[in-house]
């Protein structure tokens, strides 16, 4: 029987402590543990940042980082980002500017692009794509991606944000 330790970890403005599996992956307990499935496992190797969740507001790539890392942090998943059913406003430029096709990279794109804009949040379209650059599409060209961070950036994002749950986005 492995060992276990306790964590306590803030997950989308709720605590949870739970006893975890040293070698448990953070993406793992976020998924298995606390039902948070929008934060995705692409690669396992943080080529591809489908995992990218907030760790104290900086993004990280949750399948590297062990859950007992997270003891006393507070983790903000994609599922965290829309506020009252409505989507965030990332969220719905994704959704408006059809920067997603299969949407597997999308949960993690938009993390990203939420700690880009946090960081800067007038970025130029180079400083957009560097930002982006360890998150991997396979569908979109980035194109729409792009045009999506502008928007908020720009400020041209529909106010009018749509039902979480009808957007397929959270």
């Amino acid at each position: 029987m492995a060992s276990s330790t306790t964590i306590t970890v803030e997950v989308d403005d709720v605590s949870y402590t739970d006893d975890v599996e040293p070698r448990l992956l953070l993406v793992q307990y976020l998924r298995e543990r606390l039902g948070k499935t929008g934060t995705l496992i692409g690669c396992d190797t943080t080529n591809c940042g489908a995992c990218t969740v907030h760790l104290d507001g900086v993004s990280v790539k949750s399948c590297t980082m062990f859950a007992v890392q997270a003891d006393g942090h507070r983790v903000t998943t994609i599922e965290g980002l829309a506020e009252d059913g409505k989507l965030a406003p990332l969220q719905q430029a994704f959704h408006e500017c059809h920067a997603l096709q299969c949407g597997y990279c999308t949960p993690g794109m938009i993390m990203q692009s939420a700690s880009l804009l946090a960081e800067n949040p007038h970025p130029s379209e180079q400083e957009i794509r560097d930002g982006l650059e360890g998150n991997l599409c396979r569908c979109t060209g980035y194109q729409n991606i792009v045009a999506a961070v502008r928007s908020v950036a720009d400020g041209t994002v529909s106010s009018n944000a749509g039902e979480a749950e009808t957007a397929g986005v959270a």
